[in-house]
């Protein structure tokens, strides 16, 4: 049952009729394989990304950091943005 699924698996990655490579036939499916899950996996990751950013009323978010300059000479600026690592 398993090596039929693994058959199946080789020809629909792509047909082995060729006499010469079928030393090779097992190479040419783990890499194939390989690609495969590669472009499913960043496939998954960029309809995550739609997904997640999806209907987001183009909120725009912006994080607010000073300068060393800055920081010197504007204390009170300090104590209003204690937090410039958070975003708005």
């Amino acid at each position: 049952m398993i090596l039929k699924i693994i058959n199946v698996w080789k020809y629909a990655l792509g047909s082995f009729s060729d006499e010469k490579t079928k030393p090779y036939d097992n190479h040419i499916v783990i890499i194939r394989s390989i690609i495969f899950f590669s472009y499913l996996i960043t496939n998954c990751f960029i309809i995550a990304g739609v997904i997640k950013h999806w209907n987001n009323n183009n909120v725009r978010q912006t994080c607010y950091q000073s300068t060393s300059k800055e920081i010197k000479g504007d204390k009170e600026g300090i104590k209003e943005r204690s937090h410039w690592y958070t975003l708005t």
